[in-house]
């Protein structure tokens, strides 16, 4: 009475759920470090852009460039005030 279905039949379908799972999370895991790096660069240079307006009043700006613009992106906050240190460091 059995169902016609042979068991390495069902062992197949299982192990190629188990494959689309894998292939589905390595094709998602780096679009959200995309994602990431995205808006953490988008909020590191509204946050210089907010840094220069406010300091201009006391007379301490980061210069935006390429390397103040990946630090920020990439540190986000800390890397503001890695930044700003450093800027008064030399100043």
């Amino acid at each position: 009475m059995g169902l016609g279905i042979d068991f390495m039949v069902v062992l197949f379908f299982a192990l190629g759920l188990v494959l689309l799972y894998f292939t589905g999370w390595l094709l998602l895991a780096p679009l959200k470090f995309i994602m990431k790096l995205l808006v953490n660069g988008l909020l590191g240079g509204l946050l210089l852009l907010v840094i220069n307006l406010i300091g201009g009043f006391f007379s301490v700006t980061i210069a935006i460039n390429p390397l103040s613009a990946v630090i920020a992106g990439y540190f986000g906050l800390p890397g503001i005030i890695l930044l700003l240190l450093f800027k008064l460091m030399l100043a």
